[in-house]
């Protein structure tokens, strides 16, 4: 079968591999239909091994090279003996993170913060840029039959974005600043409005993202940070000059990450989802004069993939508008990952056909 395997910075490759061999009675043998280029693909492939394996994982086994894919959507082919929520013909997201069992985290419904995380498509033996895969059941889960396998595919970084909305106490009402309109901030931006926020700014210094930003949410008001100041532009906007009640930082940037602080009012949260790759200098003093709350996040809860299934069906979660091209396998280099890193870049979310 074809698959797309991670062997170390800059060195990604298409090849024909052997298909999985062995299903275990907990497992699913899975189809692959359309798998998401993850930022975190990206920092692999520029900066790697960073979360791959160049050692076998402690919880998998796995090691590079890696086939990778986290986001992605998927048909049952076949199941494991103990399997018995789903058969074959079943469509399904996958929830790409696993955990011990016993762990003090995972006993506790919070897969996510295991010290001992693996994840599909990043360090378990499969992934979803493969023509086929095996993972255990519980990852795969089912989807309405409304769903597109796009939307399917999306709910990974969806549950990025809700998390990050969630954690920001966002409400009917809420006014809210994005930073960042990559996929994950077009992605925040959405989830913001379908949790009912009537005010929202999204500020980016790629003129082709803001531009995108505005038509995938109609009415937010857009920020260029080179041209403008950001927490200026947001108190013209908000009661009495006050500033936004929740500010989310998905770029990782410290001035982005200050922009937000200046631009929260007194008592907002400052919510902290784009991932910093070196120490940001900040000024603990300004929070404590506003009185802020700061909240960082890291994944989401592996429990909301059906919450975020139900609000896509019902139309209030479109998360299908971060969609700017659909790719065969074989062109994911050029017209994927180099396509995505490039700074001044059209593309929002690229998806692969394995």
């Amino acid at each position: 079968m074809r698959a797309v395997r991670f062997y170390d910075k800059r060195d990604i490759r298409v090849e024909e591999i052997a298909e999985p061999s062995e299903v275990l009675d907990h497992q699913v043998l899975i189809e692959p239909k359309l798998c998401g280029i993850c930022g975190t693909d990206l920092h692999e492939y520029i900066a790697g091994p960073i979360v791959t394996p160049a050692t076998p994982n402690s919880l998998t086994g796995a090691v590079l090279p890696q086939i990778l894919g986290h986001e992605f959507s998927a048909k049952i082919l076949a199941t494991g003996k103990a399997v018995t929520n789903l058969k074959p013909g079943d469509r399904v997201s996958i929830q790409p993170l696993m955990a011990p069992e016993d762990d003090y985290f995972a006993r506790r419904g919070l897969v996510h913060l295991s010290d001992r995380l693996g994840v599909v498509g990043l360090s378990w033996a499969w992934g979803g840029f493969g023509q086929k895969a095996v993972v255990d059941a519980i990852n795969a889960i089912p989807v309405p039959d409304s769903l597109s396998d796009a939307q399917a595919a999306l709910i990974e970084p969806a549950a990025v974005a809700v998390y990050a909305v969630d954690r920001g106490r966002v409400t009917s009402g809420s006014s809210v600043l994005v930073s960042g309109a990559g996929p994950i901030g077009a992605l925040t931006l959405l989830a913001a409005r379908a949790a009912g926020a009537s005010i929202l700014f999204v500020a980016e210094t790629n003129p082709h993202r803001l531009r995108k930003a505005q038509e995938i949410v109609p009415g937010v008001i857009a920020i260029n940070p080179r041209e403008q100041n950001v927490a200026e532009v947001v108190r013209s906007h908000t009661e009495e000059g006050i500033g936004v009640d929740t500010a989310i930082e998905c770029v990782g940037n410290e001035a982005s990450l200050n922009a937000c602080v200046d631009s929260v009012r007194r008592q907002g949260v400052v919510v902290q989802a784009g991932l910093h790759i070196k120490p940001a200098t900040v000024t603990p003093m300004t929070w404590a004069l506003k009185d802020i709350s700061i909240e960082a996040t890291w994944c989401y809860p592996v429990q909301s993939w059906s919450r975020i299934a139900r609000m896509i069906a019902a139309g209030i979660f479109p998360v299908e508008r971060v969609v700017t091209a659909t790719i065969d396998a074989k062109d994911v280099v050029a017209e994927g990952f180099e396509a995505l890193l490039d700074p001044q870049g059209q593309h929002l979310k690229i998806l692969v056909r394995p």
